[in-house]
């Protein structure tokens, strides 16, 4: 048996961080640029979001799933908070007044979340996320954002509607850096590629472009601020996207589960036990990123990978980590620096990451025979999925609001349209 050494346990303490770290930094900076945030409001955003992540992390290690399973920022969340931005400017709202509003629909998916966890509802509507609704699902959620990442690659954020040919240069390399280094590399490289690739890229950013201006003072200590977007707004139409949003989140909180015990060799003796406390403690989480005005996360299932690789199955170094995570939220400078990675670059790294989010759309969806049933549920679902993303959002201007943050989202149309399918449509 290895032997355990303060050392052994430092090492593997910070590789866990540098992967929490890692899988977070980009996605506040690309919610900064979509709702026009200041560099200020990017690095509070920053430091909220860093420090649910660490609490949700070790809360989930400790008393939730009780794995080492990361949290991270969702990717349905990002869509969920682009789209949002799009129809609150046509319904005429401001993008803060969008901003409280997410607030309270994050705070009400925690609240499903952590009933269906609670009341054991979790482990008894599993059955409907077969591997053609979670192959569906990535591919829509793929779809949906290689636009806002590309926007954001070429330097389209803002007021800028013309491609920004240094900024995209720079931003297409880190790409290829990522992209090769994921593929070709070995060992700590491979696993670290997306940190290795946003800082070659923003080195060169500094280098050709010039450094992000940063505040001239920053406070060395503060604590995250409560409801920094302001008092939570609430009306009917969030409801529907908050339940809608719990129920597919669900299955990503299992895939994660499954994964690691998996990677870890564990045969679970409780399997639901593990859900429903995975489910209840995401709500928590959920829960605390609404009141923290942060980007509320699920349980990473990238984290096997990394497992994996690095053959870290101890747990107390991923406990340590979430720890530190935490403990850096509280200091200003630091998450200053960490949120003067440029948009571009940031938005390069997330690109690069979804390329493997295809790949397992496409096995997911593939993982049974495609008889004439499921070709044609499928079909339904991309064609109306993918062709809602392409309607304008102001030609849903006269349905009621409590369905237009749904209808006008593809990624919950075509998912929605997917589950409903496969239960009406059974097999024989």
């Amino acid at each position: 048996m290895k032997k355990t050494t303060v050392a052994n346990t430092a090492m593997e303490t910070v590789q866990w961080f540098i992967f929490l770290l890692a899988s977070s930094v980009a996605l506040p900076i690309v919610i900064g640029a979509i709702y026009e945030m200041s560099f200020g409001e990017v690095s509070g955003l920053m430091q909220r979001t860093f420090f649910v992540i660490g609490v949700a992390s070790l809360l989930q290690g400790l008393f939730g799933h009780r794995l080492p399973i990361a949290e991270g920022p969702a990717g349905l969340w990002i869509s969920i908070f682009a789209v949002m931005a799009v129809t609150g400017v046509q319904n005429g709202s401001t993008l803060n007044e969008t901003l409280r509003s997410l607030e309270t629909i994050m705070i009400l998916t925690g609240l499903f979340l952590f009933l269906f966890g609670l009341l054991k509802i979790a482990q008894k509507i599993l059955p409907i996320f077969t591997p053609l609704v979670t192959g569906t699902f990535f591919l829509l959620l793929t779809v949906q954002l290689s636009g806002t990442f590309l926007k954001g690659m070429l330097g389209l954020q803002g007021n800028t509607n013309t491609i920004q040919l240094s900024e995209a240069t720079l931003a297409f390399i880190t790409f290829f850096i990522i992209l090769c280094l994921s593929s070709f590399a070995r060992g700590w490289l491979r696993n670290y590629g997306v940190l290795v690739g946003i800082v070659i890229g923003w080195i060169g950013y500094v280098v050709f472009i010039g450094a992000q201006e940063m505040p001239g003072s920053v406070q060395l200590f503060s604590v995250p601020k409560w409801f920094a977007f302001g008092t939570p707004t609430f009306d009917l139409s969030v409801v529907p996207v908050a339940f809608l949003t719990a129920v597919i989140i669900l299955s990503n909180i299992v895939a994660s589960i499954v994964a690691a015990n998996q990677t870890l060799g564990i045969k679970s003796k409780n399997s639901n036990a593990e859900i429903n406390g995975g489910t209840a403690f995401s709500g928590i989480s959920h829960g605390l990123a609404g009141m923290f005005s942060a980007i509320a996360n699920v349980p990473l299932a990238t984290s096997s990978g990394f497992i994996a690789l690095t053959g870290q199955k101890r747990k107390m170094p991923f406990i340590y980590a979430t720890i530190l995570l935490i403990f850096i939220a509280f200091f200003p400078p630091i998450i200053s620096l960490i949120s003067s990675i440029p948009s571009p670059i940031a938005n390069a790294a997330l690109m690069a990451t979804f390329v493997q989010l295809v790949g397992l759309a496409i096995n997911n969806v593939s993982m049974e025979r495609l008889d004439s049933r499921k070709i044609t549920i499928v079909g339904v679902a991309y064609l109306f999925g993918m062709g809602t993303m392409f309607l304008p959002t102001e030609v849903f201007a006269n349905f009621p609001a409590i369905l237009q943050n749904i209808v006008s989202n593809g990624l919950l149309v075509g998912t929605g349209l997917v589950i409903l399918l496969e239960q009406v449509w059974r097999e024989k």
